[in-house]
């Protein structure tokens, strides 16, 4: 049903036919807040739409936070993760960087510090027990509330100026970055932009969403363990270390090999008995415990169900260049992932495209 990274080729499935309809008009008429007709509901959630997709952001971490898709009956699932309203986000204590923008940094930091023009920066080592940094620290963006810059019908965009030394983050120079998400017909496309103002930075961004194409409601199939998956281009990988920070070797993924995407589709839980799977991803890796469904989410009025995703319950594919790249100039990410005020943005563009009983191609683009 959906297209996820890196020229992914995706094998979609047929959303389910249930009785259920999540009722997106519960709270009632939406007040425009333009004269463009574009609302904002009253838990705080900026709504876009297009013919057979409606979606709803909020500022906290440029996050979306509920994505409605029509299956073969007009029924919308809403098929990602998050919770009913906008507040809880940055209340929440368990912060699993749910649907929002990691940076200025996504992603990990080896040791919590890098070098460029041979000036060595210390960012806030906030994962691992202090071991390296993870997407931009205690404080990276998607922990901070950004600015509503335009809201359409259609469209929304985000900005967000982080200053020098990032908040107590250890990034050098000011950042000015903005997030723009646009329905079309079935389509979700963003874009994000980031612009160094003063000083050499390290700029890599990424969309951060939990799916479940089924919105949680597949009696016999709940979890994501059934989806398939296809990445032509995967061939290699960063080699990681058991705490899940690459260690500069880059691995081939062998053809029938747990890490094989490439080859052939195949769904995400063909290998999950296998003994190689284990340490595949760091020491002891089992993902996020459980966290409660939205009521607009899984079985209603059945006391069987449990109302929370589960073990497996969904899949994060993360949009981003090579992690932990400005760590090994060999590599050659530096003009993908360091950025000056004498340089162009830093740009990402990604098209989720969703459709019924066909297999369908996405794009993605990061560009210096």
């Amino acid at each position: 049903m959906i297209s996820l990274k890196t020229l992914a080729t995706v094998a979609l499935l047929p959303l389910l036919v249930l009785s259920q309809s999540a009722a997106l008009s519960s709270y009632g008429a939406l007040p425009t807040i333009t004269d463009n007709g574009s609302a904002v509901r009253p838990d705080g959630k900026y709504v876009i739409s297009s013919k057979g997709i409606t979606g709803y952001f909020i500022p906290y971490g440029a996050s979306i936070s509920n994505l409605f898709i029509q299956d073969v009956h007009g029924v919308e699932r809403d098929i990602v993760l998050g919770f009913d309203n906008a507040t809880y986000y940055s209340e929440s204590r368990l912060h699993p960087h749910l649907n929002g923008v990691p940076g200025r940094y996504a992603n990990r930091i080896k040791n919590s510090t890098f070098e460029i023009d041979g000036v060595t920066y210390h960012t806030d080592p906030n994962d691992n027990n202090k071991n390296d940094t993870l997407h931009g620290g205690s404080n990276g963006w998607d922990y901070r509330n950004w600015t509503v810059e335009a809201h359409t019908t259609d469209s929304i965009t985000f900005s967000l100026v982080d200053p020098d030394g990032s908040l107590g983050m250890g990034f050098p120079g000011e950042v000015l970055a903005y997030i723009t998400y646009t329905l079309t017909p079935y389509q979700w496309h963003l874009r994000m932009t980031a612009l160094s103002t003063t000083k050499k930075t390290p700029i890599m961004l990424s969309s951060h969403t939990y799916w479940n194409l089924d919105g949680f409601q597949n009696p016999t199939t709940p979890l994501a363990l059934n989806y398939s998956l296809f990445l032509p281009y995967a061939g290699l990988r960063t080699e990681i270390d058991n705490i899940e920070v690459p260690t500069g070797n880059l691995l081939g993924n062998k053809k029938g090999s747990v890490n094989d995407w490439w080859s052939a589709p195949k769904q995400l839980g063909a290998n999950i008995t296998s003994p190689d799977l284990l340490g595949n991803c760091g020491y002891n890796c089992t993902g996020y415990g459980t966290l409660a469904l939205k009521e607009t989410q899984g079985f209603f009025n059945d006391s069987a169900r449990p109302r929370v995703a589960k073990k497996y319950g969904c899949v994060v594919m993360e949009v981003e260049d090579w992690i932990d790249g400005i760590n090994y100039p060999e590599w050659g990410r530096d003009g993908r992932q360091v950025f000056g005020p004498g340089d162009g943005p830093y740009v990402l563009e990604a098209r989720y495209e969703f459709s019924l009983n066909r297999t369908l191609v996405a794009t993605f683009n990061s560009t210096a």
